[in-house]
């Protein structure tokens, strides 16, 4: 409970911050509305050509196109936001008034940035994904609205393992932030299905750099796409780079120095 007030207050004042500059609000509007245009426009030339893209019909795509926009909308709610800002403590030394506090200190840099004016994007995504699964006259039943909930939340955990993991990297090398841009550009490759992709590229976009566990494989759940072995490698992959990230993290304090050194 004593996180959960934690999180709550730390959304509070991230809506506080932010309600200050309101006019963020409608540019953060327009550029999520632009780039759902972009990428409804590019599946409107593609499947003018052809029926089907790595196997996925067109509805099924819009669905995926949905899980992106969704777990986007998260990665740039609070994940991007509080690894950003770690990287700067770190360079800067200020991440010494985070240790300082009593809570545990890699939960304060997760939580403490949020920028709240990206549920733009977190309730685009769901518009988008209900869009596809009632042009697909798909009924989501229990089971697969429980392994879309599962593989929701194991993609997300796996997203900010990885984040986490970059960011800790600042306190072996200075600057880190083209990495996290890498990440970013990387990312955009999660609006196609992963099976488009040539078997190097898939390798990498589902074991290097997870994106397919963040967007294809939730979108799997909902198509009834998904095997019970995908299922369980998922949260498997989930639990390992929870665990990883959290020991590179502690490895990772005792290397810093902080501001007074």
């Amino acid at each position: 409970m004593n996180y959960l007030r934690l999180v709550w207050a730390f959304f509070r004042i991230g809506v506080m911050s932010e309600a200050a500059y309101r006019i963020n609000f409608f540019i953060q509007l327009f550029q999520s509305l632009l780039e759902l245009a972009m990428s409804l426009a590019g599946l409107a030339v593609i499947f003018s050509y052809t029926n089907s893209l790595g196997g996925w019909s067109p509805d099924e795509v819009l669905a995926l196109v949905g899980v992106y926009f969704l777990i986007g909308g998260i990665i740039g709610l609070v994940i991007q936001p509080g690894m950003e800002q770690l990287i700067e403590d770190v360079r800067e030394g200020t991440l010494d008034f985070t240790l300082t506090k009593p809570e545990d200190a890699q939960l304060l840099v997760s939580l403490r940035q949020v920028d709240i004016w990206r549920l733009v994007d977190i309730v685009m995504g769901f518009g988008v994904l209900a869009a596809a699964l009632l042009r697909l006259g798909a009924h989501v039943g229990t089971s697969q609205a429980a392994a879309f909930g599962i593989m929701l939340l194991a993609g997300a955990v796996i997203i900010y393992s990885f984040w986490l993991i970059l960011a800790t990297l600042s306190f072996w090398f200075v600057r880190v932030e083209n990495i996290l841009e890498i990440f970013q550009s990387m990312y955009e490759a999660g609006r196609w299905p992963i099976s488009l992709y040539p078997g190097w590229l898939r390798f990498a976009l589902t074991f290097i750099v997870p994106v397919a566990f963040a967007v294809t494989v939730p979108t799997e759940a909902l198509t009834g796409r998904l095997s019970g072995t995908t299922l369980l490698g998922a949260v498997a992959l989930s639990v390992v780079l929870l665990a990883v990230s959290r020991l590179i993290w502690l490895r990772g304090l005792r290397q810093y120095s902080g501001a007074s050194a």
